[in-house]
């Protein structure tokens, strides 16, 4: 049997791990300054930056139609696959799955199968990459989307944020939430908890939070081999910084990628957030990205 792995554009997949494992990626939509555009097709993080320094300037997001799904699943299907998984944005923070669900029921449930990751960006990313990496080894849908969701629950997504306005915004947390985050010199520090997201705690300075952040991720590791994501918005510098702490706090880091976050998240979360998914590793890859190189 033959099992295609389908996700959306907010798994921020580098390019390369896309291509090797035939991944299909479908991109959400982002609303901006009166026109739509595909995540990453249109409108990319630069943009969406641009537009949220501009006083007055909204941004909003749209989930992919069920007929963009429709046509991906055909797409696979049409390449030779015999079952399709297909893994998503957590439902608490898009109607992605939603869309994806709907467009199964008309391919059939009995090809498609639809996986919640209940996680964000990377945190999606790495289900994404274990699922493909069970379909290489020819195993069947149920065992593929086994691995997603394991990989999904066993993962830990944690961010900083200038501002928790722009989540406030989009609907992503609620006001009282958003209050912690209105007081002179406090970065909030916030988690995907069961798929929303959710305050862990308040750190003075920005310096601060990078600091609690790579706590927090060698509290995630703990001891063991995982794979590590470092995601920004138009805070390289910052970022980078973040990457190289990591690579000297995680004895067992066996894979980082360091990428800019798209326009359907970045839209939520502003300028610069900065970010850091971290998910157990299993047997490595033949293949596998060396931690000492990460990806941009």
């Amino acid at each position: 049997m033959v099992v295609a792995v389908v996700t959306d554009s907010t798994a921020y997949l580098p390019a390369d791990l896309v291509a090797r494992h035939g991944i299909e990626v479908v991109p959400l939509y982002v609303v901006m300054a009166g026109h739509s555009g595909r995540e990453g097709d249109d409108i990319g993080p630069a943009d969406v930056a641009r537009a949220l320094g501009t006083r007055g300037q909204r941004v909003s997001t749209s989930r992919p139609t069920p007929g963009d799904f429709v046509a991906a699943y055909r797409r696979r299907l049409a390449a030779g696959a015999d079952r399709i998984v297909s893994v998503h944005l957590s439902a608490e923070l898009s109607g992605t799955v939603d869309a994806a669900r709907l467009a199964a029921a008309q391919v059939g449930e009995h090809v498609v199968t639809v996986v919640d990751s209940r996680s964000a960006a990377m945190g999606n990313g790495f289900a994404v990459l274990a699922a493909a990496r069970v379909a290489a080894r020819g195993r069947d849908a149920s065992a593929v989307a086994a691995a997603a969701g394991e990989t999904a629950a066993a993962t830990r997504t944690l961010f900083v944020v200038d501002t928790l306005e722009h989540l406030r915004r989009g609907g992503r947390i609620g006001h009282a939430a958003s209050m912690i985050g209105t007081a002179l010199s406090v970065k909030p520090l916030l988690h995907v908890a069961d798929g929303r997201v959710v305050p862990l705690e308040k750190v003075r300075t920005a310096g601060r939070a990078l600091v609690r952040l790579v706590q927090r991720g060698v509290e995630a590791a703990d001891g063991g081999p995982v794979r590590v994501a470092v995601h920004h918005l138009a805070a390289p510098e910052r970022a980078q910084r973040l990457a190289t702490e990591l690579q000297q706090a995680l004895p067992g880091l066996r894979e980082l990628h360091v990428s800019e976050l798209g326009a359907a998240i970045g839209a939520h979360v502003g300028p610069g957030a900065v970010g850091l998914v971290v998910a157990p590793a299993g047997p490595p890859d033949a293949q596998e990205q060396p931690a000492d190189a990460p990806d941009r």
